[in-house]
């Protein structure tokens, strides 16, 4: 009996032994199997995870954010104690003592699966298996990836501390909302720092990653309120939170940003513009779209947010006026259902659906609204926000439109989606009336620009960035028009002429491809011998024809070309009347070397860009301050700033264009500008007005408006001047008031003497008088009089012409002082329109 007893146990305990040995070399064969081609976990300890890049204005305040995922990383000693422990709660209660695999959640799911033949899988995993999930494997529920985790989480267990894998899960974690990670997360649910945070609130962050769709606080309260009381409950039986904190946690009701109880963080930041959009475009490209969304850069713009709303509301106030003055309503193209205007709740939430901007400020804000009737007297409106028995009775009466074209029953019906803003009395802000606005079908943009460093100061691509993301002000093509004459001119005063010189304004016929071109002034006048200084103020097309065939479109191409206005330029007579296109950025650009006094600067939206560790790795100014940090520089003194920026253009050259522009803004096309510091400038108006301009400058500010229609047609009787001058105004005063303003820079090559701008003589050096011009001569140089260019074009007999010179090649004196031959030929081909005035 003893033997077969013996004999029984040891054939048991030889199967034991033969079981377990095989079953220990089918689990090493598994794991030989699965661990082949499994990744590198040592990637982790080097892990950067993406995260939000974000723009700072030049106060530190953030303006705008851009992110594929929505991430704050936040270092795991300064992720609260409170935080950590409900994810450990509710995910994985024994984290900081198995070896990254739970051998009894694993025995659970194995029971389940057997059970149900396989049909229910559920998850077991441990938070380190969860970052294997997340880091290194797919997603997929299959039994291949589950060992593929355990391999790996043993691993990475072995190298890496509970700590930083809990700061690897933290940080990653979809949350839902866009938001990875706890510190996001709690932002945008709750608008708050993660040591701000509730026990309630911490629980229901703790409760998402089982579903955050399927616990949304609003579409599925019940639910998420259910999830946080199992996460509320964990963390009790854990001992991370005693009965107190947790009888108050689960009476605290689930308020968050979503429910409308807690203002989102977005509200206290600006509405994306077309700068930091720009912004986003131009570093794209520097640095690629993978490190901008994900590479958490810091950026510092440029832009002044101050300048930059005054200049929205300028642009806006002209585009407005412009449109009103035409009379066409055309609104927003957006309708209702007139079947859900009976109830408020589905017209409400219909309206809060439409795709219409929000972001107008013109007065006052606009507001979406939607026409519920259209009655013979008003419009009785349902407005965005608005209740219908406010004390403001949301109605626009009959006598808003009397600015339109048609009555109400020819422009409205009920269903339509309109902006509309409160009218108030200026002088007291009392409520007026509701009154019907649009976005107006013309469009235009603005720039300023710091004219030493290149930063832009304000940039509005067009009247709303909401109603259209396209910057016009560095994507949109346009027709400079007259605004390019001064490139004309510099070439002209850089190849010996001087703003004395006369050139003839008289008929000019060209012959093309497609037949005569017979270029004529604004006025449709001839004025005959007429100085540089006035052909520029008073914006002669006739003397800039002349004037460019005399020192050759080749030369003015070059010019173009070297101050950025275009990248390869047409050389035919009809560019010097800025036919070619270009933008508003690289114009305004331009400009600024002018202002400048002939120094190369490229203009920029941004000052630095510092990586996610704080390393700079972009900087816009690389001038050197040498004596700034000398405790003796006596007061008053300005510190010396080394700057090796290129001269592109003679500074005596560029003061006698600043000159001669100072005359445009003072009795010229841009008479309109009035400001208490002096103004270089001209305006720009091209064939038919199709575009208008007017781009000037300061002694430290160059700014620049252009206004046309998308689809060029022409706008009728306006010209720069009268359209994007009062643009100009309102932005440059605000420009001078924060940054001022003084005389421009005079060379010390510079000689003085008195000419006659009427007719380019010289005078003496007592003369006065309207017609008195002190102009600027090169030293050394010995200005020659009498002497009339044409260009080489055929002359009327009439013209009162004075030694007139038929144009040919000549030597002159330049710039450098040495000797230069002008008057060859322009090149002729096609011709489209070009410059006015």
């Amino acid at each position: 009996m003893l033997r077969f007893i013996a004999s029984f146990f040891g054939g048991i305990f030889s199967f034991v032994s033969m079981a377990l040995i095989f079953g220990a070399l089918s689990m090493g064969a598994v794991i030989f199997v699965y661990s082949r081609d499994l990744p590198s976990y040592e990637t982790l300890t080097n892990y950067a995870p993406p995260t939000i890049s974000r723009i700072y204005s030049g106060e530190g305040q953030i303006i705008d954010e851009f992110a594929n995922e929505r991430r704050l990383f936040v270092p795991a000693d300064q992720i609260p104690d409170l935080v950590k422990n409900a994810f450990i709660s509710a995910e994985d209660q024994n984290f900081y003592t198995h070896p990254g695999y739970d051998i009894r959640g694993l025995a659970a799911v194995a029971v389940e699966a057997l059970r149900s033949g396989g049909r229910e899988l559920r998850g077991a995993s441990t938070i380190t298996q969860q970052v294997m999930k997340v880091f290194l494997l797919d997603g997929s529920r299959e039994a291949e990836r589950k060992i593929k985790e355990i391999i790996l989480a043993s691993r990475v267990e072995q190298v890496m501390s509970k700590d930083q894998i809990l700061e690897l899960y933290l940080n990653e974690i979809f949350l839902g909302q866009n938001s990875y990670g706890v510190a996001a997360a709690a932002q945008t649910y709750f608008n708050k720092s993660l040591d701000a945070l509730t026990v309630a609130e911490v629980a229901y962050l703790a409760a998402l990653p089982q579903s955050p769709s399927r616990l949304h606080p609003v579409t599925n309260h019940d639910a998420a309120i259910s999830r946080r009381g199992y996460v509320l409950r964990r963390m009790l039986a854990d001992g991370h939170i005693d009965q107190a904190a947790f009888d108050a946690a689960m009476a605290e009701p689930l308020r968050t940003v979503q429910t409308g109880d807690i203002e989102s963080f977005r509200t206290a930041r600006p509405p994306r513009d077309y700068f930091t959009d720009e912004i986003r475009r131009q570093l794209s490209r520097s640095f690629g779209e993978d490190q901008f969304f994900n590479g958490g850069l810091s950026i510092r713009a440029t832009v002044n947010p101050q300048l930059q709303d005054v200049a929205a509301l300028a642009l806006q106030r002209a585009l407005e006026t412009y449109d009103r003055g035409r009379g066409r309503w055309h609104g927003t193209g957006q309708v209702i259902d007139p079947a859900l205007l009976g109830d408020e709740v589905l017209w409400r939430t219909a309206l809060t659906a439409t795709d219409v901007p929000r972001d107008i400020a013109l007065d006052s804000p606009w507001l979406p609204a939607v026409v519920l009737a259209v009655e013979d007297s008003q419009l009785r409106l349902g407005i965005e926000g608005v209740a219908l028995d406010d004390a403001e009775t949301p109605v626009v009466p009959r006598a808003d439109i009397e600015w339109m074209r048609g009555n109400f029953h020819d422009n409205f019906t009920a269903g339509d989606v309109v902006l509309v803003r409160r009218m108030t009395n200026d002088s007291s802000g009392a409520f007026v009336r509701w009154t019907l606005r649009q976005v107006p079908a013309v469009e235009g943009a603005f720039m300023a620009m710091d004219v030493n460093t290149g930063r832009v100061l304000a940039m509005q691509g067009g009247f709303s960035y909401q109603s259209s993301v396209f910057n016009r002000a560095t994507q949109a093509r346009r027709q400079p028009g007259s605004s390019f004459k001064p490139f004309v001119y510099a070439a002209a005063l850089d190849s010996g002429y001087t703003p004395a010189t006369i050139v003839v304004d008289a008929p000019v016929e060209i012959m093309t491809p497609q037949g005569p071109w017979r270029p004529q002034n604004a006025s449709n006048r001839f004025y005959g011998p007429t100085p540089l200084r006035t052909g520029i103020e008073q914006s002669r097309n006739l003397m800039t024809i002349r004037l460019a065939q005399e020192v050759g479109m080749d030369v003015v191409a070059e010019y173009a070309e070297r101050f950025g206005v275009y990248d390869t330029m047409n050389p035919v007579l009809a560019a010097s009347l800025g036919s070619e296109e270009s933008t508003l950025y690289r114009m305004v650009a331009a400009y600024a070397m002018f202002a400048n006094g002939g120094e190369r600067v490229e203009p920029t939206l941004v000052d630095r860009v510092q990586d996610r560790y704080g390393r700079t790795i972009y900087r816009h100014d690389q001038r050197e301050c040498l004596d700034c940090t000398l405790p003796t520089l006596q007061a008053g003194v300005s510190p010396t700033i080394h700057s090796e920026r290129e001269r592109i253009m003679n500074e005596v050259t560029a003061y006698q264009l600043t000159s001669m522009m100072q005359g445009v803004v003072q009795r010229g096309t841009g008479s309109s500008i009035n400001l208490p510091v002096p103004i270089a400038g001209k305006t720009g108006t091209t064939n038919d007005a199709k575009d208008v301009w007017f781009i000037g400058y300061s002694s430290n500010i160059v700014a620049g408006c252009y206004i046309g229609y998308d689809t060029p047609e022409p706008m009728g009787s306006v010209s720069g001047g009268g359209t994007c001058g009062p643009v100009f105004q309102r932005a440059m005063a605000a420009a001078i008031e924060e940054y001022g303003g003084g005389p421009f820079h005079i060379p010390a090559d510079c000689r003085f003497m008195n000419i006659d701008r009427f007719s380019g003589a010289r005078l003496g050096p007592d003369a006065s008088g309207p017609n008195v011009q002190a102009e600027c001569f090169r030293a050394g140089e010995e200005p020659v009089f009498g002497i009339t260019f044409d260009g080489g074009f055929a002359m009327s007999a009439d013209l009162p012409l004075v030694d007139e010179v038929v144009a040919a090649s000549r030597n002159v004196t330049n710039s450098s002082g040495g000797a230069a031959t002008v008057g060859d030929n322009a090149s002729f081909g096609t011709v489209t329109s070009g410059g006015l005035y």
